[in-house]
């Protein structure tokens, strides 16, 4: 194995946070890395890492399947076809931030897909949220391709957490990936924000060295997202939130969203 060749893949190491203003004040804060992966580069950096595989077990692995409908082994061409379906260019690089598997499991509460048009400039963002009742649902929004700071918006579709209503909008707010990242998502009703969810992180090259360090550091870190969020859950129920009604999973797999428009539902 070449642990010093470019896998096309990074790290990062941070912090995620909620903080919850209303009804009750409740705020949360796990140290957490995430993987940011080339989806055109995922057979070489497997290729060049002992502990990493796509699509079979390993310390670290990438599972197309984990993503996009759960029945394609090619991610990218996924998220391609959805590109197109909605009128972007898809044509330049896919970059996905988002948890690995490790030792086989993996939840994911949110992954951010950064696509990039044939100029190689940021054309969309896709947001794919998970819930854990077994439902996926994706807000693909274009984006500015000249922005350093992404700042989009979208209205609630899907049904998330039992303690947050339906009836809310999202405000995007992330930079484009570097030496760090940042991701934020705030939800507020009609009255004004109810709940702010962010992940910053620095980035490290992805290397076997690596690897076996993020091993070391956070054992079962994958386990431990699913084990929180149902902490979390037991405390919010504790200080005297009651649950909300949901609603039923969009048909559509991924929600389109326009500028000065509504969101359009959109078959992948």
């Amino acid at each position: 194995m070449k642990s010093d060749v470019d896998t096309g893949a990074m790290v990062y190491e941070g912090a995620v946070t909620h903080r919850r203003f209303k009804p009750v004040s409740h705020h949360l804060r796990y140290r957490v890395f995430s993987f940011l992966l080339d989806l055109d580069a995922l057979d070489r950096a497997a290729e060049n890492l002992r502990w990493f595989s796509r699509n079979r077990f390993n310390l670290f692995s990438f599972h197309d399947r984990d993503h996009g409908d759960g029945k394609s082994d090619d991610l990218a061409g996924y998220i391609r076809a959805a590109l197109t379906g909605a009128g972007v260019d898809g044509g330049g690089r896919i970059l996905a931030l988002c948890y690995p598997r490790m030792l086989g499991y993996a939840f994911n509460p949110l992954t951010v897909y950064y696509c990039h048009d044939g100029d190689n400039q940021l054309a969309a963002i896709i947001y794919e949220v998970s819930n854990t009742f077994g439902g996926r649902h994706s807000y693909l929004i274009p984006a500015d391709g000249a922005s350093d700071r992404i700042e989009q918006s979208a209205d609630k579709r899907f049904h998330v957490s039992p303690f947050i209503d339906m009836d809310m909008r999202y405000a995007f707010s992330l930079t484009r990936p570097g030496d760090d990242i940042s991701v934020s998502i705030q939800t507020s009703d009609e009255e004004g924000p109810l709940l702010n969810a962010a992940f910053k992180g620095d980035a490290s090259i992805l290397s076997d060295k690596k690897l076996s360090s993020l091993f070391a550091r956070y054992p079962l870190m994958t386990m431990k997202v699913i084990a929180g969020i149902h902490w979390e859950a037991l405390k919010l129920a504790l200080k005297g939130l009651r649950l909300r009604a949901g609603a039923p999973t969009p048909k559509a797999p991924i929600t389109v969203v326009r500028a000065n428009a509504s969101n359009i539902d959109a078959a992948a």
